[in-house]
């Protein structure tokens, strides 16, 4: 549909296509989800931490999930161990320089991570290659790896022993899944815990 000049058509094209995303997502992740929930559950509850990363946009989702974790996601309660490997600029860059761009995870994953904590790595093409040796070094320390992404998952499928993977081929509709299931993890996890 052509919508050059027309923000109504516009507008009403975005969030048809944002509603059918959802939809097919709530269908493809359902069991995935259901694991994922799990197995957060189980690190936390062994006293294991969840460490999130990603770039651009992805980095930004890291970011929000860690802080509903540690502060709240819809009513108070204990704080959650949630910790994001995008915000310290010294490290990254650091690692950046020294190393490479692609080892900016990994080698905070291997300084910080420990068996039983949970990694979740994501990136919306499943190619970033940060994000996909970050995955790597958290599953040679022996933390679960899960992989968030889109489209055919890209190459998630090597590195993440769960996959949860947005069924479209749109970057955007793609964050925006993942943003919504961040939040849906959130908020089961405070009721598996019996948080709220």
């Amino acid at each position: 549909m052509d919508t050059k000049g027309d923000l109504k058509a516009f507008l009403a094209a975005e969030f048809q296509e944002h509603e059918d995303v959802a939809r097919a997502t709530a269908k493809a992740v359902e069991a995935p989800f259901r694991e994922l929930v799990a197995l957060c559950a189980t690190a936390i509850s062994n006293g294991h931490k969840l460490v999130f990363f990603g770039n651009g946009g992805s980095a930004a989702d890291a970011q929000h999930l860690a802080a509903e974790m540690c502060c709240r996601f819809s009513q108070d309660r204990a704080p959650l161990p949630g910790l994001a490997l995008t915000t310290d600029s010294s490290a990254l860059t650091a690692i950046g320089n020294d190393y490479g761009f692609e080892h900016v995870f990994a080698r905070q994953i291997s300084a910080l991570g420990q068996p039983g904590d949970v990694a979740l790595g994501i990136s919306t093409s499943g190619t970033s290659a940060n994000v996909l040796r970050g995955l790597e070094a958290a599953r040679e320390t022996g933390m679960a790896t899960v992989g968030l992404g889109g489209g055919d998952g890209g190459k998630l499928g090597t590195a993440a022993d769960l996959l949860i993977i947005v069924p479209s081929p749109t970057t955007a509709r793609i964050q925006e899944m993942h943003i919504t299931l961040g939040h849906l993890l959130c908020a089961a996890l405070e009721t598996e815990l019996g948080l709220v």
